[in-house]
Parts: C-alpha cells; sequence; structure tokens
C-alpha cells in the first residue's frame, strides 16, 4: 500500500500520506469523521485508495491546481487562484493536484473558493464524501539483462518504452510516463515475457555503436521507437516518413532537438484532451505554425511526429521550455545500466566532452576574488594533487542541471552513479516523521549548526524529527550514521582519513552498511566520504571537491538548509547555493541528486527574479522540475495570467511589476528571491525598503 489515510493528530479532518515517497497532505473539516474505505474504481482517473467520510466542507492548507469534472471524466472547469465557482447538483469529481494526487467525489451541490493561501470545497449541508488518493511514485516493474554486444543492447534499450502508460501525445505528461524496466549486463540478452512495447510505427536506425545508441535512447523511450541498426541515423515511420539524424549540427545535438520539438508539441496537442486549459506556450505559437491541433489530437504518433517536424526548430526554439538534465555519459558497456534512469527523468545524453582540470587550478579559479591572505590559509592546508579526486569541466549545456556519468569528479555537474538510483529503488516506505539529523564538529561553523536548528523542522505543516549534535565521537558519529535517516547534515572537518571527530578519525569506507538516505557533507574535501556513502546505501548528497574557507562554507551551508526545507532536490538546490559564495564551485551533488528532504508546498519550487529599474521591476519565475513533477508538469506564475497554465522548467513569465504588485506576492508565503543578483528571503524582504 503507497497511500494511507488517517484523522488528523491535533486537528479535525484527514492526514493523506503518500508513504513510497514519504509526502503528507492535510485536509481539514469543520468537525471530527471517521475515514471508511471505498472503491478506488469508482473514480474515472485511477487511484490507489480511497475513503469515505461525511462533511459540509473540505479545506486545503494551500492553493493548488484545481479542475472540477463530470463522473466520467469531462472537465467543466478550471478552478483559478481567487476565484468562486458554484455548481448545480450533480454527481462531480474535483481533480486537486496536491503534493499527493488527490480527487474529491460528492453527490449533490458543489462550490469552490480559493483565497490567497487556501481553499475550501463546500457541499450540500453534511455530504458523502468520496477522497481518492494515487501516489507519485514510480517504480520499474522489471529487469532486462543484456550483453555487451551493442546489438543486444539495441534490443534490451528499445524494451524500455514498455512502461510508457500512453502513446498519445498525453505521455507529456509526467505521470503518464512509467518507470522504465531497469537492465543489468550479463551473459545474454533476456527481455521479460511480461514487458509489452508499444506498436507506434516508429523506428530509430543507427549504425550498431554505443557511441550512436545512448545518446538516442530517450528519444526512442518517447516515440515508442524500436531502435534497429541501419548505415545511417535516421527516423523511419510505418506512413513512410523519414528523418535525418545526421544533420550539420550534429547527431548529439539533432537527436536532442527532435527531443525537444516532438516533446513541446505534444504539450500543446495535450490541450485538446484531458485538460482543456489556456496554455501559455501554446497561445505564444499558434499564430507561427501551420498546425491543426484540435485535429492532431486525434491522430497517429508517427502522423503527429510528421506534422512537428516538419516545422523549422528555429520558429519555436525560444518558447520551448530549458530542459531539466543533460547528462554526460561514456558508452562504457556498463553505463547501459544506468540510462533506464536518465530516461526516467527525460535527460538529454550527450557522450562526454570536458576539460581535465587540475585541484589547484579549480581551487584558484574558486578562490580568485578573495584577499591573498585568505587564500594563503586555504592553500596551505590544499591537499596534494595525487591525493584530490580527478577532475574534469563538463561541455556546457543548454539545461537547468548536468549530470556526469564517468570515472572523474566532474566541476559544476552532479557525479551519476547507478548505486544510487539502485539505493532509491530499495528505500523504504515510511508514513513516520521526517528524520533530519545534524552533527556540528567544528565550533567555527556554529553559526551553520545553529540556523540548522532553527530552521530544519520549521513548517508546521510536516512532521519532523530534527535532532542537533555537537562534537561527536567516532563511536557516535558512526551509530549515527548507520541508524536509518531521511537526512544528514554535517559540519566539519574531513580529510583523506575520513569524518573528523572529538576523538579521531572515521571512515565511511569501513562502514558495511548506512543507514543516511540523503546528506550534506559541509567540509573540505568530501567527496571521497560522500562516495562512500552512496556504495554504502545512501541516495544523493552534496560534498566538496577540495578545501574550502570557513566562511564560504558557511554562506553555502546556510542556503543550502533554507533552500532543502523548502522542498528543493539536492541538483536545485545547489545550483542556487553554490552563486552565494566563491567557493560554491567547488560543491556538487553526488548520486541522485533528484533526492529531496521534503515536499515543496507547490508541485515545483520555484526562485523568484527581481530586477530594479528606477520605480519598475521586471520579474520572472524559474522553475525547477523534480522527481515526482518533471518535465510536462505545468503551473501558474505569481505574476503570471490566473488564467494561463505555464510549462513548469526553467525561467518564464518575464514581465514588468509594480512594488505594491510585488508586495502582494512575497507576503503569500517564504520563497526565495534573487533580488539585483542577491539572494533574499521573502519572509525578510520588503520591496520597499530596497
Amino acid at each position: 500500500m503507497t497511500i494511507s489515510f488517517a484523522e488528523r493528530d491535533a486537528s479535525t479532518g484527514l492526514t493523506v500520506s503518500d508513504v513510497a515517497e514519504r509526502r503528507q497532505y492535510a485536509l481539514e473539516t469543520p468537525a471530527s469523521v471517521t475515514p471508511t474505505p471505498a472503491d478506488p474504481d469508482r473514480f474515472w482517473f485511477p487511484v490507489d485508495e480511497a475513503v469515505s467520510i461525511r462533511t459540509a466542507t473540505l479545506t486545503l492548507p494551500s492553493v493548488v491546481a484545481t479542475y472540477v469534472r463530470t463522473a466520467d471524466g469531462e472537465m467543466l472547469r478550471e478552478i483559478e487562484h481567487f476565484d468562486s465557482q458554484t455548481f448545480q447538483p450533480a454527481r462531480y469529481s474535483v481533480e486537486l493536484c496536491a503534493p499527493i494526487k488527490l480527487y474529491v467525489q460528492v453527490d449533490g451541490g458543489l462550490s469552490v473558493e480559493t483565497h490567497a493561501d487556501h481553499m475550501t470545497l463546500s457541499f450540500d449541508a453534511d455530504a458523502d464524501v468520496v477522497v481518492g488518493a494515487r501516489s507519485h511514485h514510480k517504480h520499474p516493474e522489471a529487469t532486462i539483462t543484456t550483453t555487451a554486444d551493442p546489438r543486444d543492447q539495441m534490443q534490451a534499450l528499445s524494451a524500455l518504452s514498455s512502461s510508457l502508460k500512453t502513446t498519445t501525445c498525453e505521455r507529456s505528461y509526467p505521470t503518464l510516463r512509467g518507470h522504465p524496466p531497469t537492465v543489468e549486463l550479463g551473459d545474454e540478452l533476456e527481455i521479460p515475457d511480461e514487458l509489452s512495447t508499444p506498436e507506434t510505427g516508429v523506428r530509430i536506425e543507427i549504425p550498431p555503436t554505443r557511441r550512436y545508441l545512448y545518446p538516442v535512447v530517450p528519444l526512442a523511450y518517447y516515440l515508442g521507437a524500436a531502435i534497429e541498426p541501419g548505415p545511417t541515423p535516421r527516423i523511419v515511420t510505418e506512413t513512410g516518413f523519414e528523418h535525418s539524424l545526421d544533420t550539420p549540427r550534429g547527431f548529439e545535438h539533432e537527436v536532442e532537438r527532435v527531443l525537444k520539438q516532438t516533446f513541446f508539441f505534444d504539450c500543446l496537442t495535450r490541450t485538446e484532451g484531458y485538460y482543456k486549459v489556456a496554455l501559455h506556450e501554446r497561445e505564444a505559437v499558434e499564430d507561427l505554425v501551420d498546425l491543426d491541433f484540435t485535429s492532431l489530437y486525434d491522430r497517429s504518433l508517427a502522423e503527429q511526429l510528421e506534422a512537428y517536424l516538419d516545422i523549422p526548430y528555429a520558429v519555436v526554439e525560444d518558447h520551448v521550455p530549458e530542459w531539466k538534465l543533460t547528462t554526460h555519459v561514456a558508452p562504457d558497456p556498463e553505463n547501459v545500466e544506468l540510462l533506464p534512469f536518465l530516461v526516467n527523468d527525460l535527460a538529454v545524453v550527450r557522450l562526454p566532452q570536458g576539460q581535465q582540470v587540475s585541484a589547484s587550478e579549480a581551487q584558484m579559479a574558486a578562490l580568485s576574488d578573495f584577499t591573498r591572505d585568505e587564500f594563503v590559509r586555504s592553500a596551505a592546508e590544499s591537499p596534494s594533487e595525487s591525493d584530490a579526486p580527478s577532475l574534469v569541466q563538463p561541455e556546457a549545456a543548454d539545461s537547468l542541471e548536468q549530470a556526469w556519468a564517468g570515472e572523474d569528479a566532474p566541476i559544476g555537474a552532479s557525479k551519476a552513479s547507478v548505486q544510487a538510483f539502485r539505493n532509491r529503488l530499495d528505500r523504504t516506505a515510511s508514513d513516520g516523521d521526517i528524520d533530519i539529523t545534524v552533527v556540528c564538529n567544528d565550533d567555527a561553523m556554529d553559526e551553520e549548526g545553529d540556523l540548522a536548528e532553527e530552521i530544519y523542522g520549521s513548517r508546521s505543516d510536516l512532521p519532523f524529527d530534527v535532532t542537533i549534535y555537537r562534537d561527536l565521537s567516532t563511536v557516535a558519529l558512526q551509530a549515527v550514521i548507520e541508524t536509518d535517516s531521511d537526512f544528514l547534515h554535517y559540519i566539519g572537518h574531513i580529510d583523506d582519513e575520513g569524518f573528523d571527530c572529538a576523538d579521531g578519525k572515521l571512515d565511511v569506507a569501513d562502514l558495511d552498511t548506512v543507514g543516511v538516505d540523503a546528506f550534506f557533507l559541509n567540509a573540505c574535501r568530501s567527496y571521497d566520504q560522500g562516495m562512500a556513502l552512496i556504495e554504502r546505501g545512501a541516495i544523493g548528497g552534496v560534498v566538496t571537491l577540495s578545501d574550502v574557507i570557513n566562511s564560504g562554507a558557511v554562506r553555502v551551508g546556510k542556503t543550502m538548509v533554507r533552500l532543502l526545507n523548502q522542498g528543493f532536490p539536492l541538483r536545485a538546490a545547489l545550483n542556487i547555493a553554490k552563486d552565494e559564495s566563491i567557493v560554491g564551485g567547488q560543491y556538487i551533488v553526488v548520486g541522485d541528486g533528484n533526492v529531496d528532504v521534503v515536499q515543496s508546498d507547490s508541485r515545483t519550487p520555484g526562485l523568484l527574479k527581481i530586477e530594479s529599474n528606477g520605480d519598475v521591476y521586471e520579474v520572472s519565475s524559474k522553475l525547477f522540475p523534480t522527481n515526482s513533477h518533471g518535465m510536462g508538469t505545468m503551473a501558474i506564475t505569481p505574476f503570471g495570467d490566473e488564467k494561463k497554465q505555464h510549462l513548469a522548467a526553467g525561467e518564464i513569465d518575464v514581465r514588468v511589476a509594480t512594488a505594491e504588485e510585488i508586495s502582494d506576492v512575497v507576503a503569500m508565503e517564504n520563497i526565495p528571491i534573487l533580488f539585483d543578483g542577491r539572494l533574499r528571503w521573502s519572509q525578510n524582504f520588503s520591496i520597499i525598503d530596497e
């Protein structure tokens, strides 16, 4: 069971828990309710579990995207911010896009009212209300075994599209792209019989080598296309359409372009289907292209693909959302095991191109803006070149995040690890408190420890168990690391021998297993210890590549605390926090960068950007897709048209706003703000005083 319902402990109503994804959401009622099991099949959309309660109202602690539908799924109304809608007696199903997907079904009259920070569903007197919930959790259905032979791998990777829940344009919704089956390297090719690949009438032909195969896998998955040997890279459809992937822009860039363009047009076409919403991107390009989206919606995937690729990419390039992730993957046989996890993120895959960088060069660049005295103090403690990991600077990519799958430690990208993704699949379900452990083994960094103690667990809407330790011994720190917990924030020193403790050193490499899921090791040279945590059971974490000055480490650490507490995943949080200090470039994510400590109040965490220009301000939102709400998620932005949705990835909705408008928005919730290049937090921010 992934979903559970329970009466609220301290108030009236229901607490809905997604035990697989460790999410909770509260529904408040005017009086106590007793939930009884209900039939999940009564809902038009699939739900995992359902309960029935009797109540006159349901109040949500936040405003979420809401769609009122008939019992058979027909959309009647999208509910907007500061909206009030009343519906005559009938059977209604209300879809609520909360951190846990919720559906509310009722027979009778219905009214929905939204405010700045909450919303209420009201019914006719005390009504029998059925609440259903669906987990965002995705888990592979099977494991494919393949040899190192590229032709075997082509067949194995063609089967990843068996996890698509639909081959219509609705697969652009992240919830309709299931987690692909995992892949293991073995002695023979074995594809489980239960895996059924879709018949889309599309195939991709490539020369049978891994340098062509690995970059094309995400596109083949999304198109439900078989990957077959051929003399030149091309897409071929059953309708006779052909599209060359061997173009002047280069094979990898053409594959990337086709993936982005096809996905983008699917997002526009799908507005004719389940969610007939006003989508900003559709309105922006509709007059630029000769496409009849109403007609396209009912055509086959192959026919849609042909129509999409007939449009020059330059026509829509500026409107395609910034991609979440680009991963640089070496064409080594063992990296075939990593590809299903990258496909699950719909990542762009490239062969690794990067520049080797020495530890001293990386540190010199990071410290160049500091005074000479500060630099000398750090350089005196620097490791020798032989002690530092081999570093590489990946080639720049047009995406929010980057990852590196190779032997070196990347600068400016996360270090991908198959073991980390497997550890996530093995994660134990839990509906208990969020366990956060903070260890401060350095008195000079007490400022960061004090802030961590204050911030972690400060959100009243979530259950936390926060424990703070100081000056731990090796035995005590080992016990902390081996104990099951959601997150470890370590503040102190680490060197080649391990964690610096009150009575010596602790080397994680000496441990058999660890209980920590995610971690932040804010210490010098913590890369090796972080990788050792991953190898012994952790999922993802933030580490440093070399020495970092205390003042800079504290700045990065304090920012990470606030971002993680607001629901930013590790990789997105670090992308923001590293700009707070010149030493920020020495921090990277290892393992699965999608890990978050707590859920975001909104489905997609965001950064509000404000640039001042006299009495007016240019504002925009930068949104970061997550593991559960990936590419294809929609959002309404704080300063945008409340009637329009946006594709929630990257910087969107740039416009001019007044000081009064900004003040109204930042008062709604505590969000990070980048004001004239400086990171601020809305709870301590006043545009009038700037």
